[in-house]
């Protein structure tokens, strides 16, 4: 076994007749210890904008109608990391029963995302430990479908796995060969519930992400899996109450400075780069978080006035309208059989909303129609669309 520093250590293997050099990180948290000095007013900037975010919960009309689709935001672009073309729009069409403008497959692996964090916060909410168990169970959960279904869901690998090339010979990154997780997971279990260091909920987020990545514990869905822990470790540690933060659009935006900085701590042991660039995401994407949430009360309440202006028209308009809050995409037949109303009068206010601009037809047909919130969907699109930055 040879030095790689303060990240790590490298052990040399074999996977069949190749020489590999393997990464086996070092426990958390870093020796000699990490260098605060310099972040302590990134970090209380990190944490007010967070708070600020957390307490909408308490001014919001409507905190779960947030958290449903922050969730689906952050299985959105957790996965778009991973290459996955699914839109947000994909999901809320594949979730209404319609089919999504890409591959089910794309669409099904976003799915499982959210049922993967919607079973973790349930456990913890439940008082089962943030553990290496419940890890395992949401990484079921996450390979339930779609790609990787067939590389063992729930279980910690057996095998040697590689990030980049075609073989570990020629891979970017050699995790830790499989006789080695056990330890290095019992490591982190430990870390993440150990006090004596001090570090701050935000800092040990920071770390326990890259460990997780470090470590590549499974066969197959170790990048989203590692970015539903931090969501996690702040629910748990109760910086937030639910899962308001949507990270992942931050770290696909700058997804080429994250991946470089996660090897710049196995390769230069700089944690302080990261846990700084860290920090900057959690500010920048609470503070945007926050202020979607502004501008979809502030275009709630201007439609509602103008749809207040229909006189006889109104009252069935405003119903309608605020079905569509909850279900930005959807059809008449669905939303009739919702409010308890008849399919001619969903499909009269419907015209109302549509001559206001409100929705939009998405489909083209003349059955089945899909009607979409237009404006209401496109914030909340915003940074998940194919080709958006990342």
């Amino acid at each position: 076994m040879s030095n790689g520093g303060r990240g790590g250590t490298y052990e040399v293997t074999r996977y069949g007749e190749e020489v590999v050099r393997a990464f086996v990180p070092r426990p958390l948290p870093p020796d000699p210890p990490l260098r605060m000095e310099g972040m302590l007013e990134l970090l209380e900037e990190a944490n007010l904008a967070l708070g600020r975010l957390d307490g909408l919960g308490v001014v919001l009309p409507d905190p779960s109608l947030f958290l449903y689709y922050y969730i689906r935001k952050e299985a959105v672009l957790s996965s778009q990391i991973e290459g996955t073309q699914s839109s947000l729009s994909d999901l809320l069409l594949y979730e209404s029963g319609e089919s999504p403008t890409v591959r089910i497959e794309e669409v099904e692996e976003v799915s499982t995302y959210v049922a993967a964090m919607k079973h973790g916060l349930e456990r913890l909410s439940e008082g089962f430990p943030l553990s290496l168990r419940l890890m395992r169970e949401m990484h079921e959960k996450l390979m339930s479908r779609g790609r990787g279904s067939e590389k063992q869901p729930g279980e910690f690998r057996t095998s040697q796995n590689w990030i980049g090339g075609t073989r570990p010979g020629n891979a970017a990154f050699v995790p830790p060969p499989p006789d080695k997780v056990m330890d290095c997971m019992g490591a982190l279990e430990l870390f993440l519930h150990e006090r004596e260091s001090g570090l701050p909920l935000l800092v040990r987020a920071a770390l326990a992400h890259v460990q997780f990545e470090t470590i590549h514990p499974f066969l197959d869905g170790n990048g989203r899996l590692g970015r539903l822990l931090i969501t996690l470790l702040l629910v748990h540690g109760e910086a937030i109450r639910a899962p308001v933060l949507y990270l992942s659009l931050y770290l696909k935006t700058h997804r080429d400075r994250y991946y470089e900085l996660l090897d710049r701590v196995r390769t230069e042991g700089d944690w302080e780069a990261w846990v700084e660039f860290f920090l900057r995401g959690v500010r920048e994407t609470a503070a945007q978080a926050g202020e979607t949430a502004k501008r979809i009360l502030d275009l709630f309440e201007r439609d509602r006035r103008r749809l207040e202006g229909l006189r006889r028209a109104a009252p069935t308009a405003l119903r309608l309208h605020e079905h569509m809050e909850r279900n930005p995409i959807t059809l008449i037949p669905k939303a009739a059989k919702a409010l308890g109303l008849s399919a001619p009068a969903l499909a009269a206010a419907m015209g109302h909303l549509r001559r206001l601009g409100l929705v939009e037809e998405i489909t083209g047909r003349r059955r089945g129609r899909v009607f979409a919130y237009r404006e209401y969907l496109a914030i909340l699109n915003e940074g998940t669309e194919r080709g958006a930055a990342g």
